[in-house]
């Protein structure tokens, strides 16, 4: 399946804030966003034009697909599955996103950034309900019991992602045994409870048009 796999960092300079999406060096003097806070490219430093309109509503989309790592026609059925729903349009797609199998093992602690989580559920190793699962877009529903697959458990990428998670709280929709890398989804995620640099409202203007 087609994915991004050039320098995330460029993302958050094109974005002017941090997408947290290189895991622990985000936290660290060496994040570029502390050294060069400036677009990427050759004029990036001197180009600060003031977006407006439809630009506004095409930064939110591309922010929000940096950060979960989909692809234009992939966010797009979110979307278009979040429209047809009863509800707010911009809250269930934000559900959606937040529900991928790949965010639920991020926020769970079984890695320490999206993109990490996305490779340990391609490798396989994670299951849900006690199979085996390597779609990371898979969406985890109420009930289901994530887990790592005992062989993975003392891979070094993963001992991380528990170490750095066990200091940070853990999500209220989420239950989480660090001890045993087991999570549960116990409830479906509300816009207030999740920490998102992202007005979805104006991605669903963009793509009411």
């Amino acid at each position: 399946m087609a994915r991004y796999t050039g320098a995330v960092c460029r993302l958050c300079r094109r974005d002017g804030m941090k997408l947290f999406l290189k895991g622990t060096k985000c936290f660290t003097d060496k994040c570029p966003i502390e050294k060069r806070n400036f677009a990427p490219g050759q004029h990036g430093r001197d180009r600060k034009a003031k977006i407006v309109g439809y630009g506004l509503q095409l930064r939110e989309k591309q922010k929000a697909k940096r950060i979960y790592f989909t692809l234009e026609g992939q966010f797009r059925d979110y979307y278009e599955k979040a429209s047809r729903r009863q509800g707010v349009t911009g809250e269930l797609l934000i559900q959606q996103l937040e529900c991928r199998l790949d965010n639920v093992a991020f926020r769970l602690g079984f890695a320490t950034s999206r993109r990490q989580a996305r490779q340990v559920v391609r490798h396989g190793h994670v299951e849900v309900n006690g199979r085996k699962v390597n779609i990371p877009s898979y969406q985890v529903k109420i009930g289901d019991v994530i887990k790592v697959r005992e062989n993975s458990a003392k891979l070094p990428v993963i001992e991380m992602g528990r170490d750095l998670a066990s200091g940070q709280p853990t999500p209220s929709w989420l239950e989480v045994d660090h001890a045993n890398m087991t999570g549960k989804l116990i409830a479906l995620p509300k816009r207030e409870e999740v920490n998102l640099p992202v007005n979805e409202q104006l991605i669903v203007e963009l793509y009411s048009k």
